[in-house]
């Protein structure tokens, strides 16, 4: 089904696999920080604001870059901020739209703190705010879901960390060397490639009519959430995700009381770089759930580096998951549910 290409063009009308394949080529966005200057007062924290898609640039900095940020640094995924925000906090507002009330919340509270603030937005009031208070800000490139631009929300925050001297700017230098590689290893999941030949038609065909749950390690968490957000979200598919060693210290029990059985399906996403203890769990945990869970399917996470990992795992899971769409013959792209939702917020 999945070589079929007139059934894939008639599923896929708006074409979000080809968004998939532009991908990598957001590793090379050249970040341009609006109303940069400020006042140079020391930062003793940092907080991101920001929802969905629109966290997890900051989920994968948080990771990243752990042996280098020297402040404390926390993702708000809600309306209120700590206590602690205060003039010496840097503080971020990321809404791919501009328009997410709990970030809109967020901010107007931390400009009440007096806090330092930037912006990442592709448009909304974000950018009106932005732009009316000469607030630090990247505008990110429109037209695109959220879950589907994490890259080009990466390049900008790591853009507006550097201008306030909290990483270095090589650390964009570094997403932008990545551009040809993901390129490549991007073409063999196209859907021109059979699937005897495409790794991620063969996932999305173990995946589909079943419930995945993802599990990463302490690098890999932000990525297996990625896969959990473009499963919900391209293929319209229940999905979970979970972390190890956390994993071992409760879920893990959760496994053993119902039959093999279960309409579920197992992920475990592996970086070679993770601690070794670590990586030793992932194999212990899977064979003493013999048995007793559908035996894990293992992502090698390519590439040399951590970033270069994290981000050939974050594109496939948007080719795998846009596949299990096809396959469940809905379309990738919209999310009129939660369209409808903001809607009756509002």
């Amino acid at each position: 089904m999945l070589d079929d290409l007139n059934l894939i063009q008639n599923r896929d009308p708006s074409d979000a696999l080809a968004v998939a394949v532009g991908e990598s080529l957001q590793a090379g966005f050249d970040v341009n920080v609006w109303n940069g200057e400020n006042d140079g007062r020391p930062i003793a924290n940092v907080v991101i604001a920001g929802m969905g898609g629109s966290a997890l640039a900051a989920a994968l900095v948080k990771v990243w870059l752990k042996a280098e940020l020297k402040v404390p640094f926390e993702i708000l995924r809600g309306y209120d901020i700590p206590a602690y925000v205060g003039v010496n906090t840097l503080f971020i507002a990321s809404s791919y739209s501009g328009n997410t009330e709990e970030t809109l919340s967020a901010l107007e509270q931390a400009e009440s703190k007096g806090a330092q603030l930037g912006i990442i937005a592709s448009g909304g009031q974000l950018i009106d705010i932005a732009s009316s208070y000469k607030i630090a800000h990247v505008a990110l490139p429109d037209g695109f879901q959220p879950r589907m631009a994490v890259i080009y929300n990466l390049c900008a925050l790591i853009g507006l960390l550097a201008n306030f001297d909290v990483v270095e700017i090589s650390k964009l230098d570094e997403i932008k060397s990545t551009v040809g590689w993901l390129k490549s290893e991007s073409a063999n999941w196209v859907k021109e490639v059979v699937t005897d030949k495409n790794y991620a038609k063969q996932l999305a065909l173990q995946a589909v009519g079943k419930t995945p749950i993802f599990y990463g390690g302490a690098l890999t968490a932000p990525v297996a959430y990625k896969w959990k957000i473009s499963w919900n979200e391209n293929a319209k598919n229940l999905a979970f995700w979970n972390e190890y060693p956390e994993f071992n210290h409760n879920e893990f029990l959760g496994w053993t009381s119902h039959p093999v059985e279960k309409p579920f399906v197992v992920f475990d996403i592996i970086s070679n770089l993770e601690h070794s203890q670590i990586l030793k769990r992932f194999e212990v945990s899977d064979r003493l759930l013999s048995g007793m869970r559908p035996k894990a399917i293992t992502i090698n996470l390519a590439g040399d580096s951590l970033i270069e990992q994290m981000l050939w795992g974050s594109i496939l899971a948007d080719f795998v998951s846009i596949y299990v769409a096809i396959l469940n013959s809905v379309d990738p792209t919209p999310v009129y549910l939660i369209e409808k939702l903001k809607h009756e917020l509002a």
